[in-house]
C-alpha cells in the first residue's frame, strides 16, 4: 500500500534548480521535493508521497485526513519515523540532526519530540 500524507508547507527554497521545502505533518517536519507542485506557496497544504509533494489539497481536507490518520495510531508514526518499509535510518531529524522520536506523553499524538523528549 502506498500512503500519501497531507502536510503544511513551512519553507520553500530553490536548491540548485530543484524546488525544495520543509513540510509540517502535525509537528513532524520533513524535507520534501516540491518540483511537481511549483505553484505551492508557504502555508499551502500538499499531499506528500515518498518525499515528493504530488498535489495541493485544501486545508479543511488536509486536516480531516490528518485526524483520520492520527486515529490509526502507530501505523502512520512508523511511516514518518523511517524512510518507509524496510528502511532502517530515520527520515525525520530534530533540528540538532538527531533522529526525532514520537509519542511523548506531553506531545500531541503523532507529534515529533527531540531526542531529549521535548518538542522538536
Amino acid at each position: 500500500m502506498c500512503l500519501g500524507i497531507p502536510g503544511k508547507v513551512i519553507e520553500v527554497r530553490d536548491d540548485a534548480a530543484l524546488l525544495m521545502g520543509k513540510v509540517d505533518f502535525g509537528g513532524v517536519r520533513k524535507e520534501v521535493c516540491l518540483a511537481y507542485t511549483p505553484e505551492v506557496r508557504l502555508g499551502d497544504y500538499v499531499i506528500v508521497h515518498v518525499g515528493f509533494a504530488i498535489s495541493r489539497v485544501d486545508e479543511e481536507e488536509a486536516l480531516k485526513t490528518l485526524e483520520i490518520l492520527e486515529q490509526m495510531g502507530g501505523l502512520v508514526t512508523t511511516e514518518l519515523e523511517t524512510m518507509g518499509p524496510g528502511m532502517d535510518r530515520p527520515a525525520v531529524l530534530s533540528d540538532d540532526g538527531s533522529p526525532a522520536t514520537f509519542g511523548s506523553a506531553s506531545a500531541p499524538a503523532g507529534a515529533a519530540t527531540s531526542a531529549a523528549g521535548g518538542p522538536s
